[in-house]
């Protein structure tokens, strides 16, 4: 999206938001309450329209069904889902709406069952599920047809641990052949997974580059030491390729070992770059 521009009345959601992220990629979006998360992936999904700037998705432009139809799937902030129905039914019924034929919608909802481990209550009424497992029903609904983009508000939110591993794991497998844009406050989690960040504050892009650039991993380097320490050194030490240098950071990282081992230092630990939660901080 370039320069988007979202209103709510008086209130001005998005200012002027810029950013791309890669075909392929596992992208995170992150902000504060209020920073515009939803409302940018609500533009992108066709939700809202913007009052200014340009969206372009998958290459295609704005949102439309007509282009659009079953290569984008998505998981609301606050996705509702009628009690009456199966998990089964449901995952069925959109899948034919994204275009796929009943054989390929019966196999697709079968897939996400599987995928977000519900298929033991496959056809139990929606009404007695848990909390957890209605989560996991919605986000089985933003995958189901393969889509090409995978918009997620908030998808482990509500799971226990094991969910969530679970989750991760299989949206990890969707990169290389699908887009998927994830918006949460777990930014450990998104470190984790992730490898682009889109960094948002108060409805405008402070940033969007890859992970390994903002948490510096691609760049940095800090070495934990135990006493007694060598003279001159402290218990961390740090290395910071400056830009323009020609070194990789494994070689430069050897160098720095074997300089301090020389030295007679006790290396504890190695770490490259810091954690995304510091920088996210830092950029504030």
């Amino acid at each position: 999206m370039t320069g988007v521009v979202r209103r709510f009345g008086r209130s001005l959601a998005l200012d002027g938001v810029s950013f791309t992220v890669p075909r392929g990629s596992l992208s995170a979006l992150v902000g504060e309450n209020g920073a515009g998360k939803t409302t940018t992936l609500s533009v992108l999904a066709g939700f809202l329209n913007p009052d200014a700037g340009s969206v372009d998705v998958l290459g295609l432009g704005p949102y439309h069904v007509s282009t659009h139809r079953g290569r984008v799937g998505i998981l609301p902030q606050d996705a509702e889902l009628p009690g009456a129905s199966t998990p089964r039914e449901l995952l069925y019924a959109w899948a034919r709406l994204q275009g796929l034929t009943a054989v390929a919608a019966r196999r697709s909802a079968d897939e996400c069952l599987e995928t977000v481990l519900l298929t033991d209550r496959s056809d139990h009424r929606v009404s007695t599920l848990s909390h957890g497992m209605r989560r996991r029903l919605t986000v089985a609904s933003a995958l189901v047809g393969d889509p090409e983009l995978i918009l997620l508000d908030e998808p482990t939110a509500g799971l226990d641990p094991a969910q969530a591993r679970h989750l991760r794991s299989a949206l990890a497998e969707r990169r290389g052949r699908a887009t998927v844009l994830i918006s949460s406050h777990n930014l450990p989690e998104l470190e984790s997974l992730c490898d682009h960040v889109v960094i948002l504050e108060k409805g405008r892009c402070l940033l969007h580059d890859a992970m390994d650039v903002v948490t510096g991993r691609d760049r940095e380097v800090e070495v934990i030491l135990a006493e007694p320490f060598p003279p001159g050194r402290s218990e961390r030490v740090h290395l910071r390729l400056p830009p323009g240098d020609r070194r990789e950071l494994p070689d430069a990282t050897s160098a720095l070992l074997r300089e301090l081992l020389a030295e007679g230092a006790r290396i504890v630990e190695v770490r490259r770059g810091g954690a995304l939660e510091e920088r996210y901080f830092g950029e504030r």
